[in-house]
């Protein structure tokens, strides 16, 4: 019969979804520097520079109306960033959860992941680890325990309101660096994974939403636009992190050598450590960059090893658990707080803050996570995401914070002074209670003096990248540029404003990066939805023949029933969609 006499190979559909040929790494990379995007890199040059300067000359002007922007913002538009961090971490649950995780962020099906799985563990480590966990690790949950955060509605004439403080305090530090950060940074790596390696476009921000912009005649200009608010999100997200670091290398500084506190002082750190940064870059990502991000594990695992056995180990062990039980049953409750019935300041101070901080920094982390997950499934891309990073940050709290609430409550130091002078006094108040002080001081200092030096030099490669057409090697000198713009921001944001200063620039700044965000979910799910591979079986099946096979034996059987009735009906079977004939056919 004529179905029999076609072979399979020979039918249309399933040569077009064959898998194409596996293509080397190296080829794909385009390794080679790409020409610096004029348009997206002076206009972004341009105003940020003048954001420097205003700042530099105008000071007070600029903390006016840094404040006034930011008032402006919270009022308005406090309940868009609770509202987002919730959507990215439900559609980041959905997307692992559904037939969308069996996709792989590569175009071949049997692409191994580029990375094994402890080294790609090590890195998510390392990206969980930064200059915001030296700073808040232990003073965040130390002005919870002073200022107990209103959402909590606790009964201070309880008899266990001290016990219920101190849970408090580790269940609010875990709800802002748990799960909602690490989604907003597993939604963009994923959108970026999945549009360089699985369809192979370019490396920029701009190249996810495809989707939404391609064929349009506003196209063009609106991923040069996505490309600049990428841009100044990541200038001024990373400045703030930066300028954190500063702070605490100055007061550490004051503390063990006896150097006097000043925004002079700062400002010379941060010249120094920028400094630095250079040398690093010109030495290359694989001996400056490689070697300082081995130290930084290495330091930071001592400080925290140290620092549990020195301190109430078993009460850590016990608290830790403890904590992360009451997070995750109190997560709905906690997510669904704007400070609408009262504690609005205090949202604004830490909730809309860190959630604003997060969405700055979504291009930078997003980007690094995804070149690291390429040839996994986005079920192990998510998974690894939510739960390797916001797991080592809930242990780093329990362990540096818990130890300080111990500390407080059983009356063997009492850290009240400390956060009164300022949130950067907390870490070196806890280290003065341990043994070892000089030490751990020390070492502290230069754990988070690495900790810059590499978050401006990751940065800025992909500012480079951002402003260089997706480069993934942009040229030096452009890399340099970007980095001393973030120094000389964060010396801004610090001289009009100090620590208040920099919370403000970067909620200012992630307001529309936030839209950005939302438009990439969509643009997200509308690829995911149509990508073969969600379905798996039916994927299969294509691929191994059982299509055809079923045409077969269907068409034989409709043809000795019918073919008295209907001469045709034996055609109709051979046709793909309901016998409608293409090129294919015979």
């Amino acid at each position: 019969m004529a179905v029999s006499e076609t072979p399979a190979e020979s039918e249309g559909p399933v040569e077009a979804e064959a898998p194409p040929p596996e293509v080397p790494i190296e080829d794909e990379e385009r390794q080679a520097t790409l020409p610096v995007d004029r348009p997206v890199f002076w206009t972004a040059a341009c105003i940020t520079v003048a954001v420097i300067l205003f700042g530099a000359f105008f000071p007070e002007q600029f903390e006016d109306g840094s404040t006034a922007a930011l008032n402006w913002v919270i009022a308005n538009f406090g309940w868009l960033f609770i509202i987002a961090g919730n959507i990215f971490l439900v559609l980041a649950v959905y997307i692992a959860a559904s037939r969308f995780g069996n996709i792989k962020l590569a175009v071949n099906p049997n692409e191994e992941p580029e990375f094994g799985t402890l080294p790609w563990i090590s890195m998510m480590f390392a990206a969980g680890m930064g200059i915001g966990l030296m700073f808040y690790g232990v003073a965040e949950p130390l002005s919870h325990y002073f200022d107990a955060p209103p959402p909590l509605q606790l009964n201070p004439e309880s008899p266990f309101y001290s016990d219920q403080l101190e849970e408090g305090a580790l269940v609010y530090s875990y709800f802002h660096w748990g799960l909602h950060p690490w989604a907003i940074y597993a939604v963009a790596g994923l959108a970026l994974g999945y549009s360089t390696f699985r369809k192979q476009r370019g490396n920029n921000m701009s190249d996810a939403f495809e989707p939404l912009t391609a064929g349009k005649r506003w196209g063009p200009a609106t991923g040069k636009a996505i490309d600049l608010l990428a841009i100044f999100a990541t200038v001024f997200g990373t400045a703030a992190s930066l300028g954190l670091g500063a702070l605490q290398v100055a007061v550490g500084l004051e503390i063990v050598a006896g150097v006097q506190d000043s925004k002079f002082l700062e400002v010379i750190v941060i010249v120094a450590l920028t400094a630095a940064f250079v040398a690093s870059a010109f030495s290359g990502v694989h001996r400056g960059v490689k070697w300082l991000s081995t130290t930084n594990v290495v330091l930071a695992l001592f400080l925290v090893v140290f620092v549990f056995f020195a301190g109430p180990t078993l009460f850590i062990l016990d608290a830790w658990p403890n904590a992360v039980g009451g997070y995750l049953s109190q997560l709905m409750n906690l997510s669904s707080v704007t400070g609408a019935f009262g504690g609005e300041d205090w949202m604004a101070a830490w909730t809309i803050f860190y959630w604003a901080w997060w969405l700055s920094w979504a291009p930078f982390v997003g980007t690094f996570i995804a070149r690291i997950s390429r040839g996994r499934t986005i079920r192990q891309f998510i998974v690894g995401v939510l739960l390797i990073p916001s797991a080592a940050s809930t242990l780093w709290f329990a362990i540096l914070g818990g130890t300080a609430l111990w500390k407080q409550d059983h009356g063997y130091f009492d850290y009240a002074d400390s956060i009164g002078q300022g949130e950067e006094y907390a870490l070196f108040a806890l280290l003065d209670s341990l043994p070892l002080y000089s030490l751990l001081a020390g070492l502290s200092m230069i754990l988070v003096a690495i900790y810059f030096v590499t978050g401006a030099d990751s940065a800025s490669l992909v500012l480079g990248s951002l402003s260089s057409r997706g480069s993934l090697a942009p040229k030096k000198p452009l890399v340099v540029f970007w980095g001393a713009t973030i120094g000389a921001v964060a010396a801004v944001l610090l001289l009009s404003g100090g620590l208040e200063g920099l919370k403000n620039a970067t909620i200012i700044v992630a307001l529309p990066f936030v839209v950005v965000m939302l438009a990439l979910c969509v643009a997200l799910m509308r690829e995911l939805t149509t990508d073969p591979a969600a379905n798996v079986l039916r994927h299969h099946m294509r691929q191994r023949g059982f299509r055809d096979a079923i045409r077969r034996i269907v068409g034989e059987e409709f043809d000795t029933r019918t073919a008295a009735k209907n001469p045709w009906g034996r055609a109709r079977m051979r046709f793909p969609s309901g016998g409608r004939r293409t090129g294919n056919d015979e």
